[in-house]
């Protein structure tokens, strides 16, 4: 992470998640930023994505410690006790749904509102959001999976949407959502497949890592996967 300028602090949203705390870890281990923030519903102070006064109260808290210089959400909802993901349009329910983008899409928007207004002005700096392949409308070719696809779909609008603007107002930022392929996480574990390549967090993090480490003003609004390749909308 020696692209950005030094003297730098960053913000982990999902931090409790296993990307989360590799990001974490990874960021801290790197040196390239005096401090490392982690937010997440189990932190102090603790911080709800879909909780528009926690996600502005966390940035804030960030913002002052020094430059804010990279921003990563890498909060997600994909299952819980209670839904998982549809197999068919019969499974369709509301309240799954609402979660899915509360969670996936609501609360990504929560933290750009708040962190791209705070990046510095000069110098490189960087807010990226996990999103998923899955959230490609270009690239479904299954079906299925209804609430999670809409959802990061919608989250990559979004993304698309905010480097518009941020492209006027902060010309050496980039914001992107970046997919991190398939990991060993609690999220994706349940729905791994034979013959897909399951990397550790701490794998998956660190080829993130790398393409944010690449990324110039010319990626802002970019969908990148792990290996820095553009995927289609």
């Amino acid at each position: 992470m020696q692209s950005f300028p030094p003297g730098g602090v960053a913000a982990v949203f999902g931090a409790s998640g296993g990307l989360g705390r590799a990001f974490v870890a990874h960021l801290e281990a790197s040196g390239a930023f005096d401090q490392v923030f982690a937010f997440s519903r189990a932190g102090t102070p603790p911080v709800d994505v879909t909780d528009e006064a926690a996600v502005a109260a966390a940035v804030q808290m960030a913002a002052e410690a020094g430059p804010l210089r990279l921003v990563v959400n890498a909060s997600g909802f994909l299952h819980d006790g209670r839904f998982g993901p549809e197999k068919s349009w019969r499974a369709i329910d509301p309240a799954h749904m609402a979660r899915a983008f509360a969670v996936n899409a609501i609360g990504p928007a929560l933290i750009l509102k708040h962190a791209l207004p705070a990046l510095p002005r000069d110098g490189k700096a960087v807010a990226a959001t996990l999103s998923a392949k899955v959230g490609s409308i270009g690239d479904n070719h299954l079906g299925g999976w209804h609430s999670y696809r809409a959802s990061k779909a919608a989250q990559n609008q979004i993304v698309r949407t905010m480097a518009i603007e941020l492209g006027r107002k902060r010309k050496e930022a980039a914001v992107v959502a970046l997919h991190p392929g398939t990991t060993d996480t609690a999220l994706s574990a349940p729905f791994g497949k034979a013959g897909l390549t399951v990397r550790t967090p701490e794998e998956a993090v660190a080829r993130l890592a790398a393409v944010i480490d690449r990324l110039t003003p010319d990626d802002n609004g970019a969908f990148l996967s792990h290996d820095g390749s553009r995927l289609p909308w």
